[in-house]
């Protein structure tokens, strides 16, 4: 008997006793049905996050100085002169200060974070002024009392009505509206619509820092973050002499952690999904075992008419691989079908990767060899006289 063959009485045992069939599917279907559900739904995670942290911007370089006190300092001066003789790697660099305030117009008042920065920051975090413009040089240099504020402060202050010029109290200092972002959420407390920025030599005031300790760097290519950190490195060691009292990080950094770590996750969320296959696998040879004994007249006939030993176990290992195999298809349609509404229901976008079916597949056709291994040789080895007398 052929493989051809083989295959096709195996097709026709599975159609002879479908709910048998089906419930020794079963576990194969649940296992590789679970492996796409879980490796869609975390590569569809992984995709959103890094999304999130590029919209950060890939080029970008944060640095954390701690110091060690007056004797050894670094001041947003020192950093625009080391940024500008390192010009052919950067391209801008700005203090930031975050401090919490609370803005004021009349009787309407709001809180929120307000960043301290330079003229560069929107460059440097690719903001879009909708109306009027963003901060000045002269705006630092001369610590004018003038801000640049996003959508949800306008349509919280001022009712959505034009807040160009307007003044607004920020912990009771007067600062004039001089821009307005353009939207970039839906306008709400907790969208990136809600900002507020204003020259970083008047939030250093404002929030009573004697040294201003966080800079963001823009790199000219994301290709040379590396060269950039440690080019930062260097300069920040020459001052400090002790790596403890700075911190270098970059967006890159947090995606190749963030990979790493769904990486692991997803591995392990296999393993454990991969113990259904295991089951159905188990399943699968129980049957087999059954099957065997159910058809102990039919391989002594088969044996008596001449029949291998090997044509024996092809055709059990055969009908084994190919329950699996259905079994396997089946898993990977209710996968791919489930990954999908999942994914809409928790505003994920997913789609089954090819990898990851055509690994679920090729392990639910494995199992079923393997474990059909034992009933094909079981079933192979039966002493043809002895199958015959069989009842």
């Amino acid at each position: 008997m052929g493989f051809k063959q083989s295959f096709l009485l195996a097709l026709k045992s599975i159609a002879t006793s479908k709910m048998r069939s089906f419930l020794t599917m079963l576990g194969i279907i649940i296992g590789v049905g679970s492996v796409i559900i879980l490796v869609s739904l975390m590569q569809g995670m992984t995709n959103s996050m890094t999304s999130t942290f590029e919209s950060m911007g890939t080029n970008l370089i944060n640095v954390n100085i701690t110091g060690r006190g007056s004797s050894r300092t670094i001041d947003p001066e020192d950093v625009f002169d080391f940024t500008q003789e390192n010009s052919d790697r950067f391209t801008a660099v700005s203090p930031t200060v975050s401090l919490s305030a609370t803005l004021k117009v009349g009787s309407t008042s709001v809180s929120t974070s307000v960043t301290g920065c330079s003229e560069d920051y929107d460059s440097i975090k690719s903001l879009t002024v909708e109306n009027g413009r963003f901060l000045q040089y002269i705006d630092i240099a001369r610590l004018k009392r003038v801000c640049v504020v996003g959508t949800y402060i306008t349509s919280e202050l001022f009712a959505g009505e034009n807040a160009l010029g307007q003044t607004v109290k920020i912990n009771g200092n007067p600062y004039t509206i001089v821009g307005v972002l353009e939207e970039i959420g839906d306008s709400t407390s907790t969208s990136s619509d809600n900002c507020v920025y204003i020259p970083y030599t008047n939030a250093s005031k404002m929030s009573w820092m004697r040294q201003i300790s966080s800079y963001t760097f823009m790199i000219d290519d994301a290709a040379y973050v590396q060269d950039g950190m440690d080019r930062i490195d260097a300069f920040l060691y020459d001052t400090f002499e002790d790596e403890d009292l700075y911190s270098i990080s970059s967006v890159t950094e947090m995606i190749e952690s963030l990979t790493e770590l769904t990486d692991t996750m997803t591995l392990l969320l296999v393993g454990i999904a991969g113990i259904s296959l295991l089951v159905g696998g188990i399943g699968i040879m129980n049957i087999m075992l059954v099957s065997v004994t159910e058809r102990t007249r039919e391989i002594g006939i088969r044996k008596s008419l001449g029949a291998k030993k090997r044509d024996i176990m092809r055709q059990f290992v055969i009908e084994a691989a190919t329950t699996s195999a259905v079994g396997g298809v089946i898993g990977i349609v209710f996968g791919v079908v489930c990954a999908s509404v999942v994914g809409g229901l928790i505003g994920l976008s997913v789609s089954a990767s090819f990898s990851a079916i055509a690994i679920s597949f090729g392990v639910s056709l494995f199992i079923g060899v393997f474990f059909g291994f034992l009933p094909a040789n079981k079933a192979a080895k039966l002493n043809p006289i002895d199958a015959l007398r069989y009842d």
